[in-house]
């Protein structure tokens, strides 16, 4: 009860701080401000002054590699601390993220401050290039480089995510099926399919507690959660940008909205083959050593599957999908040549997420054991990582033609081997700005070659599965299983699985497309 009561407090708190942002919101519109900023961006396409190929006066150089010190550490610690016995634990708490990762980026924002004494490039909301100041604190360049991370990239990154996130914490799936294999296998299916529409992150949530509540009374689990990790958390989510966090960092870099679905053969065949493996491991191997009472106990106990929630929150999420795709202010709105105000589409997300809160079923989110832990802990973890990634990304834009990943499948398994074992968001984007660097006589989109864009896309949302710290829903998963009483494969048994199972099935996709 008093889980659900601070819930509901949570509920009403995020509620009043929406509100907040919407009325600050319209405060800078009254200015002209959000309006401001779309006329420049504007104005700069008409000119062709673009981030990526204008020209200036003042030269631009990288950092020394140093600086990428504080980013390194941040990755460690997400890969290490979860799991060493004495820090786990107070590694558990978001505030002591919040505390790593602020304190990093501080640091990160020390150096620019105090000790880089070159010019920066400013891309928010148009390039430009920021000097280093003549005599003392250099504020105009740490500005420049909190400009680049929180306003170009963090808040429409997490801004997305929390709306999957809150909308699909609203939706209940309930009921106890017959759990055969071809049951298990449709809802690996389902959820791979709607993986690419509400995101990862959503599909995980809304599907992993039937898919348990169907496995109960079965004792050979593991296996199940494994393949649902594989599937519905990373490599269903590669059709449209709100499918994983690392194509809608590619969508804000300037990827056509619509363009990941050219990716459906790898998706397509990816996921046809997992679902392929699992139908026999599950038929062949795990239904038949059951024990005969738990397949009778199973047979016997059936609940149909009720869905709730689905008003309001499936017009919302049709609401978030459509505000993703035409509400980008670097576009003019289909059929029309006005383009959308400077955060429009952030602000529309969190009215629409408002709305759900409002509007929705408090009962629903009580039975889902609906929390806010989860994305607080991405959103401290990210704060970090956007802004101590700045140097990295102006090293690789400065010397990524040098480091020899030049061929598609090269970026396919560079970005794969990292995404595995970091999380894949700043990787997919620190190998997006390593192709863009790179010189191209094919197709491009994003002044990326469209055969290095699909393969570091792929790379960094397939091999995301390769281990628990490879993406954000893999560790909520297993929690959630966990907590249901499911025993889970240990960080290095579950790659045991991911190197026996995925890494044939990528090796065959990189063999036929890359």
């Amino acid at each position: 009860m008093h889980t659900d009561q601070s819930a509901s407090d949570s509920s009403q708190r995020a509620v009043l701080l929406i509100v907040t942002v919407l009325a600050v919101y319209g405060l800078a519109a009254i200015g002209g401000w959000p309006q401001h900023g779309r006329d420049l961006l504007v104005q700069a396409q008409a000119t062709h002054d673009s981030a990526h190929a204008a020209p200036h006066a003042v030269h631009v150089l990288s950092p020394p590699l140093l600086t990428v010190l504080p980013f390194g550490v941040l990755l460690a610690a997400i890969a290490i601390l979860p799991l060493t016995s004495s820090l786990s634990h107070w590694w558990e708490h978001n505030s002591s993220k919040l505390l790593v990762a602020g304190g990093l980026a501080v640091t990160t924002l020390g150096y620019y401050t105090l000790l880089h004494a070159h010019a920066v490039d400013l891309h928010f909301p148009v390039h430009s290039v920021v000097s280093p100041a003549t005599a003392g604190p250099s504020w105009g360049v740490a500005g420049a480089i909190v400009a680049n991370a929180m306003l170009s990239e963090y808040i429409p990154f997490i801004v997305l995510l929390f709306a999957l996130y809150v909308i699909t914490g609203g939706v209940r799936i309930e009921g106890d099926l017959v759990a055969t294999p071809a049951v298990n296998t449709a809802f690996l299916a389902i959820g791979a399919l709607s993986a690419s529409f509400i995101g990862t992150t959503g599909a995980a949530m809304l599907l992993v507690r039937p898919l348990l509540e169907t496995n109960r009374e079965r004792r050979l689990v593991s296996h199940t959660l494994v393949f649902f990790i594989f599937l519905v958390c990373n490599c269903g989510g590669c059709l449209l940008p709100i499918g994983d966090p690392p194509l809608f960092l590619g969508y804000l870099e300037g990827v056509d909205f619509l363009w990941t679905l050219s990716l459906w053969k790898p998706w397509l065949l990816t996921n046809g083959l997992l679902l392929l493996i699992y139908w026999c491991w599950d038929t062949f191997f795990a239904h038949p050593h059951e024990a005969v009472r738990d397949i009778l106990r199973d047979e016997q106990v059936i609940r149909p599957l009720q869905i709730g929630g689905l008003w309001p929150n499936l017009p919302l999420m049709a609401g978030v999908i459509l505000a993703v795709a035409f509400l980008d202010p670097a576009k003019a709105l289909p059929g029309t040549a006005w383009h959308p105000w400077i955060f429009l589409r952030e602000v529309i997300l969190l009215g629409l997420v408002g709305l759900s809160l409002l509007i929705g079923s408090r009962q629903i989110r009580e039975k889902n054991a609906f929390q806010y832990g989860a994305i607080l802990e991405v959103a401290a973890l990210f704060l970090g990582i956007f802004v101590c990634m700045q140097p990295a990304l102006a090293l690789l834009h400065e010397h990524g033609a040098s480091l020899g990943i030049n061929s598609p499948r090269a970026f396919f398994w560079a970005t794969g081997s990292l995404s595995s074992v970091l999380d894949n968001a700043p990787t997919y984007l620190v190998f997006f700005k390593t192709a863009q660097a790179l010189p191209t006589d094919a197709a491009t989109m994003a002044g990326v070659d469209v055969g290095r864009l699909g393969a570091i896309s792929l790379g960094a949302v397939f091999l995301g599965a390769m281990t628990y710290i490879g993406n954000g829903p893999n560790f909520m998963v297993k929690a959630i299983a966990e907590g249901s009483g499911v025993r889970m494969p240990s960080f290095f048994g579950y790659m045991l699985y991911s190197c026996g199972v995925l890494l044939p099935v990528f090796a065959l996709v990189s063999w036929l497309f890359f």
